[in-house]
């Protein structure tokens, strides 16, 4: 796998924004795949912007990535509502990577239109304030922001440090349609890094611990942390989970929401479903259910 970093910033022309360029964007994704023609590597653009513009990536058959899931179940889980998530999912391709988190903030332009502006801001409002140690001035100018579309804080403090909520989050993302990425902070339920922050008055790295192998050897005993690890050690051997199956979405009511995933052999299904006011959750694989 190749990430292409920044990739919509790649093509510069004049008379032009110097973002997302077309055609020649397209035309500078085709010059990369016939130079790995014949080996098995697969081609990534990481592009941080309105999800319309991966969405065009990922209809000429590239890997893309969903920046926008984080808000749109930030959303789902300061609400209790399922329905705009069951939406976001039902249209989401197999072909993608979904993040929670990454080396940078919460990207909040990459749900404009999945969720209202109103919905966005109340999303951001609700992070301020349910949010451990997250402050508006960590994003801001003052501590070297470089986006003003981005909220910084670890995906684990966003919601409150709070163990159930944090590992619900979790499951629904590896769920959802693609491959799980995993920020290692966010593998270890992290919390924002205040320290770090202060000391180096870079606002992202509020979400970039250095962690001790000692440190590590602790974190990995935490029950969130050690229940996290063993549901992605049984994603990684489901077959359920095949990225040529499908995903089937409910929403039975206003808080819940319901994730089938099915190999494309249909022989293999892992269900989870969720009640996003009660927090509380059901996995079961071919009708048998499995405990965490």
């Amino acid at each position: 796998m190749i990430r292409l970093d920044a990739f919509a910033y790649a093509v510069k022309k004049l008379d032009t924004s110097d973002f997302f360029v077309e055609p020649e964007i397209w035309d500078l994704l085709d010059e990369v795949r016939q130079d790995l023609a014949g080996t098995d590597a697969q081609i990534l653009p990481e592009i941080h912007e309105h999800y319309s513009l991966p969405r065009k990536v990922s209809e000429h058959g590239y890997f893309i990535y969903d920046f926008a899931l984080p808000m749109v179940l930030l959303y789902s889980l300061y609400t209790g509502k399922s329905q705009r998530l069951a939406a976001w999912l039902k249209q989401c391709p197999m072909k993608q990577f979904t993040t929670l988190d990454t080396h940078d903030g919460l990207g909040v332009v990459d749900a404009k239109d999945i969720l209202t502006d109103e919905e966005i801001d109340y999303t951001t409002q609700e992070l301020y304030k349910i949010g451990a140690n997250v402050k508006r001035k960590y994003s801001s100018a003052e501590y070297n922001n470089l986006d003003i579309y981005q909220s910084n804080t670890t995906y684990y403090s966003a919601l409150g440090n709070d163990d159930q909520k944090y590992f619900l989050a979790r499951l629904l993302q590896v769920f959802a349609p693609g491959i799980p990425q995993i920020y290692y902070v966010g593998l270890l339920a992290g919390e924002n890094d205040l320290d770090l922050l202060e000391r180096t008055k870079e606002g992202r790295n509020i979400n970039r611990h250095y962690y001790s192998l000692e440190e590590i050897d602790q974190e990995v005993k935490r029950p969130v942390v050690a229940k996290l690890l063993k549901l992605l050690e049984s994603r990684n051997t489901e077959a359920a989970f095949d990225l040529d199956g499908r995903l089937e979405v409910a929403a039975p009511s206003e808080h819940e929401i319901v994730l089938k995933r099915v190999n494309q052999a249909g022989d293999r299904e892992a269900v989870l479903r969720v009640d996003l006011t009660a927090l509380t959750y059901q996995i079961s694989v071919n009708g048998e259910e499995i405990s965490l």
